[in-house]
């Protein structure tokens, strides 16, 4: 990896924000900065080597801190969220139901053998993407708390099942390592209280602003390195790791201060770091030598479309039963753990990132309709009262 490589990845990432900017199409950044990479990539012009081990290292790097962030996105200590936890784990556990038959019958359909793989991708959703759609449009009402609750446990269920999933053989290695992952992180958010609860945290906060030592960031970064190093001696995805810290700090409560620190790191480098080198390890001409991949990817896309809007059946509206279909966070841990392991088909890492693209136009559109005020039914002029006549 040389500085001229850093300098493209940094130019062409700026395509995320460029397609975000209009906010009626109401585009993720990372979108963009994915499509950048398949122009920079082995798809296009190739002038950023996936396969660099210093890139790779740092594409792991900025995929652990985005699922952190992930993972603090994850509303746990709203009390009125928590209320709506029965029915949105109710829709969630519909969602999956329907996804299952759905997933069973893709990966028959095209003969492919990865039907646990289909039915986790089918069944998730993206805290990441549909929390900010909802801020963005201001939605509020019962119904919304239900969907983030909804959207926040299929999106913790589908994060500890897919390295299940994705590799069957390995499933009881794999649960073994996501448990010590798991307990790694109920241990983190318990030393997270007490340090909240004694006041520790907020002294060595108050010492880190007054010196400049960032004394959170530096802790925080050496505990997720940490939980990184676990996950892989575990062998199990950094995926899980960073998220399942994510999640122990969103229980606490996570500091301003640092996440304003987080945003410069995660999504100043080191995240559209990791998206153009994701989108630069896509090969799409595999698409074009095999046709049915991009059916599968299509068919893939409008079945998850279809699983969540059976939750219109459990009361939640269409509109927001669709946009919580939006995923991009699983179908790219998908495609980096399935790449990185080779156990994916050719073609088919860039069919499950199509179908989660179709997830995410479907959840764009719904969103606005969502956001948009009941149109008012027509009023007939009344007439004027009739006087008497002597």
């Amino acid at each position: 990896m040389t500085f001229q490589t850093l300098a493209i990845i940094s130019v062409v990432a700026l395509l995320g924000p460029l397609l975000a900017i209009p906010r009626r199409a109401r585009l993720p950044v990372m979108l963009g900065q994915l499509l950048a990479g398949i122009v920079v990539g082995q798809s296009g012009l190739r002038l950023v080597d996936s396969t660099d081990p210093s890139i790779t290292l740092l594409a792991d790097v900025g995929f652990a801190l985005m699922m952190f962030v992930a993972g603090t996105h994850v509303p746990l200590r709203d009390g009125q969220n928590r209320s709506a936890l029965r029915r949105g784990a109710a829709r969630a556990t519909g969602t999956a139901v329907v996804a299952a038959g759905l997933g069973a019958g893709i990966a028959a359909l095209f003969g492919i053998n990865h039907a646990p793989l289909y039915i986790v991708l089918l069944a998730s959703s993206s805290a990441a993407l549909v929390l900010p759609i909802i801020d963005s449009l201001r939605l509020k009402g019962t119904p919304v708390l239900e969907v983030i609750a909804q959207v926040a446990i299929a999106d913790i269920a589908a994060i500890v099942a897919l390295p299940l999933a994705i590799d069957p053989p390995n499933a009881g290695r794999a649960a073994l390592g996501a448990a010590a992952v798991a307990g790694a992180s109920v241990v983190l958010y318990l030393v997270l209280s007490r340090l909240e609860a004694t006041g520790a945290r907020l002294r060595l906060h108050h010492l880190s602003e007054s010196r400049k030592f960032a004394l959170e960031l530096r802790i925080q970064l050496a505990v997720l390195f940490g939980m990184a190093a676990l996950a892989v001696y575990s062998h199990v995805s950094i995926m899980l790791a960073g998220f399942s810290f994510g999640l122990a700090v969103a229980a606490v409560g996570e500091p301003r201060r640092l996440a304003r620190q987080l945003f410069a790191i995660a999504d100043g480098f080191l995240g559209p770091l990791f998206f153009v080198w994701l989108g630069a390890s896509l090969n799409l001409l595999d698409l074009l030598n095999r046709p049915q991949m991009i059916l599968l990817g299509l068919t893939l896309g409008v079945a998850a479309v279809l699983a969540h809007a059976v939750t219109r059946a459990l009361g939640l509206p269409l509109p927001l039963g669709l946009m919580s279909a939006a995923q991009l966070g699983v179908p790219v841990a998908a495609v980096t753990i399935g790449s990185q392991s080779n156990l994916l088909l050719p073609g088919e890492a860039a069919a499950l990132i199509l179908g989660a693209l179709v997830t995410i136009g479907v959840s764009a559109i719904a969103g606005g309709r969502a956001a948009a005020p009941p149109e008012a039914e027509p009023v007939s002029p009344r007439r004027p009262p009739e006087t008497a006549t002597p």
